[in-house]
């Protein structure tokens, strides 16, 4: 844990690492492919000012996710997905409307509020539980809304039934595990080292979508060459080049950069 928290963890301080992380997860720069402080990656729908418009309108949600989980935590925990989801559509509409229409942090919506809402119910809060609690609530999710349906009117409808990815979904029913393995071999500082770890193994939805299998498999593949060979400023906005040149943009993986960060901050156990 580092020294940001020294004393027992809050529930009321998990909205707060929330926000904190987007914050960061935003000024990382070079983040390849990726919205930074030097371009818009490989978007050209939004910018670095859209971002921090999005941040500030969907921050004050935190809060009011984690007193939802508080409010509701005598409720069996296979409801509690029911009792979050109005909550997370109007931070979901906060969203758009402070960016004119683009989705700039849905799945950080998604995620974070999970991790608020669970902080809500728990009574001890730290990163193995509130991890344990999210994958409670979303027990048989990946089930009830990917392979139960076969229109495939949504993305990642069409990425379960073509390639058996399961998303942002799977992430939560199965705790971050991504997440959580990628921290194992993190040295904890460098918030581009994470993202790299991620980068290097996160089934990703988004660049999917942009580039197919062989486009995961590109950036898979180029950030453990970095991790293996080491990198520095230069060999990120190499990589930041090489993604917007094939419209590439991991977009699943800055996301998990900011669950990582927050879980980061709590105590393990």
């Amino acid at each position: 844990m580092t020294g940001l928290l020294a004393t027992k963890i809050r529930s009321t301080d998990v909205p707060r690492l929330a926000e904190e992380a987007l914050w960061l997860e935003l000024e990382l720069t070079p983040k390849p492919g990726l919205v930074d402080r030097l371009n818009n990656g490989s978007h050209r729908d939004m910018d670095h000012a859209m971002f921090a418009r999005s941040i500030a309108a969907i921050s004050p949600w935190f809060s009011r996710f984690s007193d939802l989980g508080e409010e509701h935590a005598d409720k069996p925990v296979a409801e509690q997905l029911r009792l979050l989801r109005p909550a997370g559509m109007a931070c979901e509409q906060a969203m758009y409307g402070a960016t004119g229409g683009v989705n700039t942090h849905k799945g950080g919506i998604f995620a974070l509020g999970l991790l608020c809402f669970a902080a809500g119910r728990v009574k001890n809060v730290s990163a193995q539980t509130l991890c344990c609690e999210v994958s409670n609530m979303c027990r048989g999710l990946v089930a009830r809304e990917l392979a139960g349906r076969s229109g495939m009117a949504t993305a990642g409808e069409r990425q379960f039934q073509q390639y058996g990815l399961t998303g942002a979904r799977g992430e939560a029913e199965n705790g971050f595990a991504t997440v959580r393995h990628a921290m194992e071999s993190w040295n904890g500082r460098q918030l581009h080292d994470l993202l790299l770890r991620l980068m290097a193994v996160n089934l990703d939805s988004n660049l999917v979508s942009r580039g197919g299998i062989a486009g995961l498999r590109y950036v898979q593949d180029y950030a453990q060459r970095l991790l293996s060979n080491g990198w520095d400023w230069e060999a990120l906005a190499e990589m930041d080049r090489a993604l917007m040149a094939r419209n590439l943009s991991p977009g699943g993986s800055a996301d998990l950069l900011s669950v990582g960060w927050v879980l980061a901050e709590l105590p393990l156990s």
